[in-house]
Formats: C-alpha cells, sequence, structure tokens
C-alpha cells in the first residue's frame, strides 16, 4: 500500500510490531520434543492478545495461525501434533497477520538448539542477503536489481534461490502489488520501489533446488530438487534512503 496519511503509519507500524514480537517469542519458545502445533497455538494466543487475526487463517483457509516449515519444507508447512522438533532442526516460522484493517507479515529460519546437521551457513547466507537486498531499496530502484543482488549473494555462498516464492506488496492485504518481489532478475521487468510504499521483501535460499512445489496435502512446499531451504522476510517502509524496517521487533537479525 501507498501511506498517505499519518494514521496509515501508525497502523502499519502496529500490526508490523505485533507479527515481529509474535516470531520472536515463537523462536524463543521452540525447544526439542515440542510439536508444531503446540509452537503454532502458543503464536495464536500472542496474535489474538493483541486482538491481531492470523493473516493465512483469514485469507486462505490455512490450518493453523502461522506456516512452520521444518527441515526438507521450504514454506507453508502446517502446524501438526505429530511433527515433534528434534535437536538441530531447521526451522521456518512465518507469521503474518491483520489488525485494525492493516496487514503485515514476516518469517524466519533458525536451528534449534545445536547445529548437528550444519545448516547454520544457510541460515546466515539468507540473513545476511536479505540485509543487504534491504539494504539497497529505496524509491525508484527497480524490482530485478534488488532480486539480481539476492541471486548473485546467494551463488557467491554457494547456495541458489527459490525462483518460484517471491516478495510483495502488503498493507490493506496480505498480498498486493508489486507481486513479484522475485530472488532473481526478470530483466523485462522494468517495475520499480516505490517511496512510501509498504512490502514484504523475503529471501529463500537453498542448497539443491530452484523452484518449490507442492505436496499432496495442498499446502506444504519443498524444494524441487531437495535439500534444504531457508527464508528471512521483513516488511519494510520504502523511503529516498535507507527503509524503515517495520517488522524489527521480529529481532532476526540479532
Amino acid at each position: 500500500m501507498s501511506i498517505t496519511k499519518e494514521s496509515e503509519l501508525i497502523g502499519m507500524k502496529k500490526i508490523s510490531e505485533v507479527v515481529g514480537t509474535t516470531l520472536k517469542l515463537m523462536r524463543e519458545y521452540a525447544k526439542v520434543g515440542m510439536s508444531t502445533k503446540e509452537l503454532d497455538e502458543y503464536g495464536g494466543e500472542i496474535l489474538k492478545s493483541y486482538g491481531a487475526k492470523s493473516a493465512p487463517y483469514e485469507t486462505y483457509g490455512f490450518p493453523g495461525y502461522s506456516c512452520i516449515s521444518v527441515n526438507d519444507e521450504a514454506a507453508h508447512g502446517i502446524p501438526s501434533e505429530k511433527k515433534i522438533l528434534k535437536e538441530g532442526d531447521l526451522i521456518n516460522i512465518d507469521v503474518s497477520a491483520e489488525l485494525n484493517g492493516f496487514w503485515s507479515d514476516n518469517g524466519g529460519s533458525f536451528v534449534l538448539g545445536k547445529d548437528i546437521h550444519n545448516h547454520q551457513p544457510l541460515v546466515d547466507a539468507s540473513k545476511n542477503i536479505l540485509r543487504k537486498a534491504i539494504g539497497n531499496i529505496k524509491g525508484g530502484v527497480k524490482i530485478s536489481e534488488i532480486g539480481y543482488l539476492i541471486e548473485t549473494e546467494a551463488r557467491k555462498s554457494g547456495f541458489k534461490v527459490i525462483k518460484n516464492l517471491a516478495g510483495h506488496g502488503v498493507g490493506r492485504s496480505l498480498h498486493e502489488e508489486p507481486e513479484n518481489i522475485l530472488n532473481y532478475r526478470v530483466r523485462t521487468n522494468r517495475e520499480r520501489f516505490k517511496k512510501n510504499t509498504t512490502v514484504a521483501i523475503e529471501t529463500f535460499i537453498s542448497t539443491k533446488s530452484t523452484a518449490a512445489v507442492e505436496l499432496n496435502d495442498g499446502w506444504t512446499l519443498v524444494g524441487n530438487k531437495g535439500g534444504y531451504v531457508t527464508q528471512h522476510e521483513q516488511t519494510i517502509l520504502v523511503t529516498d534512503n535507507y527503509p524503515v524496517i517495520l517488522t524489527a521487533s521480529n529481532e532476526i537479525w540479532n
């Protein structure tokens, strides 16, 4: 959305702080032996305490308050009582919600406990690439150039990008224009970031795959060539200079 008045900025700041805080608290709450359902219900209670509504549940009828993807799951993992978290698991939590007509979105991947499977380099690459990408966004910058930066940085780190998942505009609904803030350059895309708009920027960095494919449950996405995928996401306000990170309360860079 385009921010045209102070009340809209306040609304976006409020919901962004809610989803950011929820993500941070869920990450801290995750323990070995816990089910992803229990972790999700904890997150759902936090959203409710703020009066916020889960965006995937409200918008798409997703069977959970948040998407929790574990190990080979790339995105949209369904919280389940049968999915028990283990030491060294690669976990991604994606929290998006609505409050007072404003929507915000954020996510992050992390290793649970000791990094016994050596997932941390992939997690770090995703985090650092997101930070670098956001640092290069301002009004007038081509969306395709940010995609080019993300893919180039992934390659430098020895990784690939998922090409069919993308960041997006966010604000008055969960997904708005621009719809495809991709992790690679589409030369024909001449669209530019606009000052005073709110967008969700996401990295999808992978070890082997370049596309996400849907499982038979109709939700869960995995890499087309296996391996692992990490995602980090912030909702930002585009300015003339460094963007305002609206979801900074998630502390994914700390």
